[in-house]
């Protein structure tokens, strides 16, 4: 396995100059290379013209779909570039012809903004949200998963990554059931795509949603959504422009027949162009030497938290990611997020709404401060951050 060269990356990463930045599940720091590509793009727009500067630079912004299938193990006419993550969710979710007495499953950690979409899909067509128990370890019960599966499960839709604490959901295993009984498959990606491999062959999911601005480092507004082959005909989008479809008359259109029936025609070029670069980068750094260094660096700090008086780590699964969350006994979160970004330490809070039915079912009532590292990140950085802490 290739070793990560840290100093190169840091000396890339112009923000590590001015912060220790443990917000990577937010938003990460970009690197220069891909800031600098994201900046060059939007200045010959300001230059040459915005339609101008896409025809200059078609093979950049075609390069996009190479990189995010070589990301996935899938196939460029798989991948339509949607601006977040959630968007993109939501293109493959709400394209579900889904009726009354239909089942989706789903997890006790999933975010708040898919469970809201199955809510509103459940009243307004009669279908029916199922919230498959956790098992011990505080992940997806794959028993109780297949338990449940039935002719009316038309959907199973998980969060690889919840977006509140260090669970990873055993995405393979969830694949697996989905395949051997011929369910559908979402998979939201957006915390794992850029710190962990991701191979959509040993995923079985069917759909997978990916953001660019958490761990692949590149620009807000950007993001991208995967869908097996023989499903891009079976979706309808839940809506359409001239980019996705064909104006034949008065009364006729046609859906285009590939992935890119769920694109805009008007986006963000210069987010897509370096979107391509920054994933380019993940790539060429490895995404196993990637996990290896985030998955480690989160456990130094998870024990350096767990040995400090006061301190309360939160962090549920059997494996365990580069999300690191925790509680004060005295401290409320705000209090700790504005001490320590004082003392120029980067960091969120994780306030239940993005994992409503995990909090309220561990009685997480105070919320939780969220760190969360990258493989720009030091051992010495978080020795100051645990120094820092202690001292409040």
């Amino acid at each position: 396995m290739t070793e990560i060269d840290v100093a190169r990356l840091r000396a890339e990463t112009r923000g590590c100059e001015n912060v220790v930045h443990l917000n990577n599940a937010g938003a990460s720091l970009p690197p220069a290379p891909i800031a600098d590509h994201l900046y060059a793009y939007l200045r010959d727009e300001e230059m040459k013209g915005g339609y101008e500067t896409a025809d200059l630079r078609h093979d950049e912004l075609e390069h996009f779909y190479v990189a995010a299938a070589r990301l996935l193990n899938a196939s460029p006419e798989e991948i339509a570039f949607v601006e977040n993550a959630t968007r993109a969710w939501d293109m493959a979710f709400y394209a579900f012809p889904f009726k009354s007495g239909d089942r989706i499953l789903t997890t006790v950690a999933e975010y708040g903004s898919n469970l809201i979409a199955y809510l509103q899909q459940a009243r307004k067509t009669g279908a029916e949200l199922v919230v498959v128990p956790n098992d011990e370890h505080g992940q997806i019960d794959l028993e109780q998963l297949e338990a449940l599966i039935d002719e009316r499960v038309k959907l199973i839709s998980i969060s690889h990554i919840p977006t509140g604490g260090g669970l990873v959901n055993p995405a393979a295993a969830v694949g697996r059931i989905a395949r051997k009984h011929g369910v559908p498959y979402l998979l939201d990606a957006c915390q794992s795509a850029g710190q962990m491999r991701l191979d959509v062959e040993e995923l079985g999911c069917d759909m997978l949603s990916v953001t660019g601005r958490k761990y692949l480092r590149g620009p807000r507004g950007t993001g991208f959504l995967y869908v097996r082959k023989n499903w891009i005909e079976k979706l309808e989008p839940p809506f359409l422009d001239q980019h996705a479809a064909e104006l034949i008359d008065s009364e006729t259109f046609i859906i285009r027949r590939d992935v890119r029936r769920f694109e805009n025609w008007e986006r963000f070029f210069a987010g897509q162009a370096a979107l391509g670069t920054a994933i380019d980068y993940a790539m060429d750094i490895g995404l196993e030497a990637i996990q290896d260094r985030v998955f480690s660096l989160a456990a130094t700090l998870r024990a350096g938290l767990a040995d400090t008086p006061g301190i309360r780590v939160a962090d549920e699964g059997l494996v365990k990611c580069g999300l690191v969350t925790f509680q004060h006994d005295r401290l409320e979160c705000e209090e700790i997020k504005a001490a320590m970004s004082q003392k120029g330490f980067n960091m969120s809070v994780s306030n239940g709404s993005g994992t409503k039915l995990s909090f309220m079912a561990r009685g997480l009532e105070a919320g939780l401060v969220r760190t969360s590292v990258h493989y720009f990140n030091t051992d010495d950085e978080l020795e100051r951050f645990l120094g820092v802490l202690r001292s409040l």
